[in-house]
């Protein structure tokens, strides 16, 4: 028969074991997730991300010599 506290540590071991993989399953189905999202908006056709593409800055065409003041 086995002792009572080689048999607590094997359950405990067995409790470790089972956390470590739930742990693992969970990651992985949160990152496949995660994938999923990222692959849908990188091959859409959706075109709502194309104006984040441009440039939206506005220039001013700036004078090469400046105005003469007026006196």
């Amino acid at each position: 028969m086995m002792k009572k506290s080689t048999f607590g540590a094997a359950l405990a071991f067995l409790f470790a074991a089972a956390g470590a993989l739930t742990a693992a399953a969970l990651y992985l189905y949160h990152r496949e997730k995660e994938l999923d999202e990222y692959e849908r908006l990188l091959f859409s056709d959706d075109d709502d991300f194309d104006d984040l593409d441009e440039d939206a800055t506005t220039y001013e065409k700036i004078e090469q010599e400046p105005k003469a003041e007026k006196e």
